[in-house]
């Protein structure tokens, strides 16, 4: 049978992607590190890993076995938690990825209370809007906003996400209000990096348009300050811009359409026969913040 300390520096090596930092944080040196994923390997009958000069990455089999690892890994330190009768008392780290602007304005001003009632627990926030390798990176789960399709993952539904046209009164005033969808076409339209187009629900249904603007930026928060200070029009999620609608510094414009409602605010994490209780605790601290009717509608 595999050493499980064996399956535990396998599963380090991949969160941190180096044997050496793997090595530090499990208080071994590289050559033990590397010795034990060898051992591994010769067991299996097949290389898990693909080593360079300057990256580690998972083989084909690796990526499955690395998987499966990790449901192993989860199901110990559940059986650990049922077994001790303490289920609200988890220990370790938590690494967790989120969207930029979403983490910093709805996850990161209420950790206090999450951290404070479980003071053992660590949290990793890493905060990104380009797409994250779940199984690759080593996340025990992802914030995402998105129409979910990876079905390799499980996704917990958190609070519905509402996207409107808006723009800043000053723009307004220079450029005038757009009368229906086609107008959008003569106006200064401000896509986000990840918006090549905009999938919008309207009268007639669901249709697309491709915004055109003179502002390019992988930046969703440039994106929202460009809007405010009234460089065009923006289609923006209530949860990012609700304050400024709701005190004039940004009207609605065409409110007949909206974002498509299939875009969702999800908790999702690696499919696996238990749910680690500290993953579960956490995907319920948030569903209980925001419900649903989020704060940021009311």
């Amino acid at each position: 049978m595999t050493n499980l300390g064996d399956l535990e520096v396998f599963a380090r090596v991949i969160s941190t992607g180096s044997m050496s930092t793997a090595a530090r944080a499990l208080n071994l040196s590289p050559a033990v590190v590397s010795k034990r994923i060898k051992r591994l390997e010769d067991r299996l009958g097949t290389r898990l890993l693909q080593r360079t000069t300057r990256q580690i990455s998972l083989t084909e089999a690796g990526q499955g076995f690395h998987e499966r690892v990790l449901a192993v890994l989860a199901g110990l330190e559940e059986a650990e938690a049922f077994a001790a009768g303490r289920s609200s008392e988890v220990r370790g780290t938590l690494k967790i990825s989120a969207p930029t602007s979403f983490g910093r304005m709805h996850i990161a001003p209420h950790l206090i209370r999450f951290m404070e009632t479980h003071p053992e627990l660590a949290i990793n926030l890493v905060l990104s809007d380009d797409f994250t390798d779940i199984v690759g990176g080593g996340f025990d789960l992802a914030i995402r906003i998105a129409e979910l399709t990876d079905s390799s993952l499980v996704a917990r539904r958190l609070a519905p996400v509402r996207r409107v046209l808006c723009a800043a009164p000053g723009y307004i005033e220079r450029y005038g209000v757009p009368k229906a969808i086609e107008d959008l076409k003569h106006h200064r339209c401000l896509p986000a990096h990840n918006q090549d187009s905009w999938r919008l629900k309207g009268p007639e249904g669901m249709i697309n348009i491709r915004p055109e603007g003179m502002l390019v930026t992988n930046s969703s928060e440039v994106i929202r300050e460009a809007v405010i200070s009234g460089l065009g029009i923006a289609l923006r999620s209530t949860w990012d811009v609700g304050p400024e609608l709701r005190g004039g510094r940004l009207v609605q414009v065409l409110p007949d359409y909206e974002g498509s409602s299939n875009v969702q605010l999800s908790a999702v994490y690696p499919s696996r026969q238990f749910l680690p209780a500290k993953v579960r605790l956490f995907i319920d601290f948030l569903a209980d913040l925001y419900g649903p009717t989020p704060y940021w509608e009311r």
